[in-house]
């Protein structure tokens, strides 16, 4: 099991946001979403949006802290990226 979270660098909506992913499936990600309190609307292909105010509670759950792009790279990996198609 692994959960990974970037840091609380990326701003939209008048707040600050982080990534929440599992390397491991998508199952596993929305579990633990729901234990710590994060809403379905923050699942975006194969994210949770985390606000920076529950960023601490999040690692404190067990989430470990990883750069941005370790945790694309890690997602991308595990066969769990799932890219935004443009129009």
């Amino acid at each position: 099991m692994s959960l990974l979270i970037d840091p609380p660098t990326w701003p939209a909506h008048g707040r600050i946001w982080s990534h929440l992913v599992s390397d491991e499936s998508f199952d596993e990600l929305h579990v633990f979403a729901r234990e710590v309190g994060l809403p379905e609307r923050g699942f975006h292909r194969d994210h949770y949006d985390v606000p920076a105010d529950f960023y601490e509670l999040v690692v404190a759950a067990g989430a470990i802290t990883v750069s941005s792009r370790e945790l694309v790279a890690r997602l991308n990996a595990a066969g769990l990226r799932r890219r935004r198609v443009r129009p």
